[in-house]
């Protein structure tokens, strides 16, 4: 057993109970009492200029992710969406050219899979170990040769006119639909989130610190009054120089928080804002006209009942989605706060009248019989739907462009405002204590 404590010898007090005495001791003199304002000021001094440093230096990494990090990923992931999108929309319009189809036309599908992959690199190099997002693009990066090897069965069959080309390209795009892109939102998604949540610990005011500052101002100022009151002299050097370094650093955090926090804000509502609903609105125009084409392959194959009456599948989806589209460019030009930023949109809401209108006529035609009439209304060389989905596509580019640059120099603006905080406040707070424990120092020799 292990050998009983002894308890304190009667008439013994402990350390701490002598420490204890010996400050209230000391407090019943001047020169103790000074000392012992002197060691308070300087750790509120100190403790402020820490506080300043972990809380600023917590939020300037936040906002350099949300340039660097998390707002490039979440474009990143839009832009798989696109790829993945444009890469269907492409090979579907292939597929009526049949065997016209351009080199043009091969290249930019080779390029939409090609960026669909170098992004889920990327994504995956990002990825916290074990993640859904992890999951996701492991999810991507299996369907992406099915999908491929689906496209080039259909090709093949369809260069050799046999009609299951066309079977394959329609289980080509119901994998696509089904299963790539859903994964591809959820990856857009998530990434959306890691951006909001980097914003949310990049702009929140550092209360902690500001209430420090403040305390500490308020002490020096009531240890220069006590100074004055019992001296008669109004400045005590080294408690005004601790009083100075203690407000430059809360004016310095006060006010280069505000004008990061305006920054980063100007970031979201004028970048992100807007590049979230120019990415909707051109994912919708792809869908859009993946659908205008595969109406045309499938020929009536597919078909969906709504309301009890029969529509052709590929056509009720595509109206949709141009509803989609036009809710989404009447948002965008609202968003838009200067004429580079509305002008793009207001062109691709132009084109996609033209393009409405276009449409009608190929439907028509295709509802009538007139399927060459149909296909050349769609993938003609002149007057077709292609040239409309071609200028929207290409103005809406035009637009998260503007954004994008939009987005940097707000936000680039933001993390700025908080440089050199984190050392200054950590080196003016020394510079401060010392002042502070200087200005007592001064008091005490006057009792020696």
């Amino acid at each position: 057993m292990p050998a009983p404590v002894s308890p304190t010898p009667p008439g013994r007090r402990t350390a701490f109970a002598e420490g204890v005495d010996r400050v209230r001791a000391a407090a019943t003199t001047e020169p103790g009492r000074l000392r012992i304002i002197g060691a308070v000021l300087a750790l509120l001094v100190v403790a402020f200029g820490a506080v300043t440093a972990w809380q600023s230096s917590e939020r300037a990494a936040a906002a350099d992710d949300v340039l660097h990090s998390s707002q490039p990923l979440s474009s990143g992931a839009a832009a798989i969406y696109r790829s993945l999108a444009d890469a269907n929309t492409t090979a579907s319009s292939g597929f009526l050219a049949g065997g016209q189809e351009s080199t043009a036309s091969r290249d930019r599908y080779e390029k939409d899979i090609r960026t669909a992959a170098s992004g889920l690199v990327t994504a995956a190099a990002n990825a916290e170990p074990g993640s859904a997002s992890e999951a996701t693009i492991a999810k991507l990066n299996r369907l992406l040769p099915e999908y491929k090897g689906l496209i080039e069965r259909a090709r093949t069959y369809n260069r050799q006119g046999y009609p299951v080309g066309g079977a394959y390209l329609r289980y080509a795009n119901e994998k696509m639909q089904t299963r790539m892109l859903p994964a591809a939102e959820d990856l857009y998604t998530k990434e959306n989130q890691r951006l909001d949540a980097d914003y949310a610990d990049a702009t929140p005011y550092p209360w902690a610190a500001i209430a420090l500052g403040l305390l500490a101002l308020a002490a020096l100022g009531w240890a220069q009054h006590r100074t004055y009151r019992r001296t008669n002299r109004v400045l005590n050097h080294g408690l005004v120089a601790g009083s100075a370094a203690t407000a430059v650093v809360l004016l310095w955090l006060v006010v280069g928080h505000t004008i990061a926090r305006s920054g980063l804000d100007g970031s979201y509502d004028h970048g992100i804002r807007s590049l979230s609903v120019l990415h909707d609105a051109r994912i919708a125009s792809l869908k859009a006209r993946g659908n205008e084409n595969l109406s045309l392959v499938a020929r009536g194959a597919e078909t969906i009942t709504v309301g009890g009456k029969p529509y052709d599948a590929y056509y009720y989806d595509f109206d949709k989605d141009m509803a989609v589209l036009g809710k989404g460019l009447s948002r965008a030009a609202t968003l838009a706060d200067d004429r580079a930023g509305s002008t793009p949109v207001k062109a691709a809401e132009g084109n996609m009248a033209v393009w409405k209108q276009r449409h009608a006529s190929a439907r028509a035609e295709d509802e009538n019989g007139n399927f060459q009439q149909a296909l050349d209304k769609v993938i003609g060389a002149k007057g077709a739907t292609g040239e409309c989905f071609d200028s929207v596509d290409a103005n809406l580019a035009r637009a998260i462009d503007h954004e994008q640059a939009e987005f940097q120099r707000s936000a680039g603006d933001g993390r700025d405002a908080m440089t050199g905080l984190p050392v200054g406040a950590a080196v003016l707070a020394v510079l401060g204590a010392a002042g502070a424990v200087a200005g007592i120092g001064r008091r005490l020799s006057e009792y020696r």
